[in-house]
């Protein structure tokens, strides 16, 4: 079943998950502001030397002109469905792409990369932008807002604007369990911990940067992507509960980060985005949303 069937409901998830947010401001946003990997990515890997990319068909066959963006899907992708119910613009750009400019980018920007994670070695894995620099990419689009739209303008821009972060399949299913490093330094449950602490920073600086109003998103179930899928002969090719479980105990922390860094920074507003609960329903029950069987449409970039 092909992704622009079944998004419907995660978009609305998303949404749901970020809506009192747009109510505390009065029930509009200027811009949405977006990290993470290929779940978020709508082509800046395009502009990278890395493999990681999907410019090429069958992906994009249902976007505006049928072609291949950079976006890890046949259309458009979650938050551009979001910049589009929020009146902002139907498709969210990618910030590496030079037929952009900061006039396109003052309502909404990604600066995501497939294949990224919150721990730099899953970044090198492929190449890819790590989350650090995505950061100095927004610092370098907080200077040419300010040039753009006077200081005033764009700090209202930056303090409005919803943050979206999405990431963290990778640095499990790309890294710590595909490659020898991470896994001889740490245990699983010291890797989430790691990671957990790397997410605290990242959200830490982005509110030092003037961000308020931040959506964390969670893991999906990760056993049910196609690469485990299909890697679990002995299994029937049935999701693999170890990775499910894992997804749902990191998800776990990340909430419990949630709540310590609205109670430790003034003024922040972050909610925790949880895909896992209707993607395991939408996998086990396709029925239900309106699909004879379900293809699990999760990428591991």
């Amino acid at each position: 079943m092909e992704l622009k069937q079944m998004a419907p409901s995660i978009h609305i998830l998303w949404l749901l998950s970020i809506q009192f947010l747009v109510l505390v401001n009065g029930g509009k946003i200027p811009a949405i502001i977006v990290f993470g990997d290929s779940s978020v990515d709508s082509g800046n890997n395009n502009y990278i030397p890395t493999v990681a990319r999907s410019n090429f068909q069958p992906y994009g066959r249902d976007f505006n002109g049928g072609r291949p963006t950079g976006r890890f899907s046949n259309g458009k992708i979650t938050t551009d469905f979001i910049s589009d119910a929020f009146s902002l613009k139907p498709a969210i750009p990618a910030y590496l792409d030079p037929s952009y400019s900061i006039s396109d980018f003052a309502t909404g920007v990604t600066f995501a990369s497939a294949a990224t994670g919150y721990d730099n070695a899953t970044s090198n894995v492929l190449s890819v932008i790590p989350l650090w620099k995505q950061l100095e990419y927004y610092k370098n689009y907080q200077k040419k807002l300010r040039a753009y739209l006077g200081d005033r303008k764009a700090n209202g821009v930056i303090s409005g604007a919803l943050y979206l972060i999405s990431v963290g399949t990778n640095d499990f299913l790309e890294n710590y369990y595909a490659i020898p490093g991470r896994s001889s330094e740490y245990t699983i449950e010291e890797y989430e911990n790691f990671l957990v602490g790397i997410a605290a920073s990242f959200t830490e600086k982005l509110y030092e940067l003037g961000a308020r109003k931040i959506s964390l998103g969670g893991l999906p179930p990760m056993g049910c992507m196609p690469l485990e899928r299909t890697g679990n002969l002995m299994g029937g090719s049935e999701c693999v509960d170890s990775f499910n479980n894992l997804a749902a105990d990191f998800n776990g922390k990340l909430n419990a980060l949630v709540i310590k860094q609205n109670k430790k920074f003034h003024g922040m507003q972050m909610v925790f985005s949880d895909p896992y609960g209707i993607l395991l329903k939408m996998i086990q029950k396709p029925a239900v949303y309106g699909m004879v069987f379900a293809l699990i449409l999760l990428s591991c970039v």
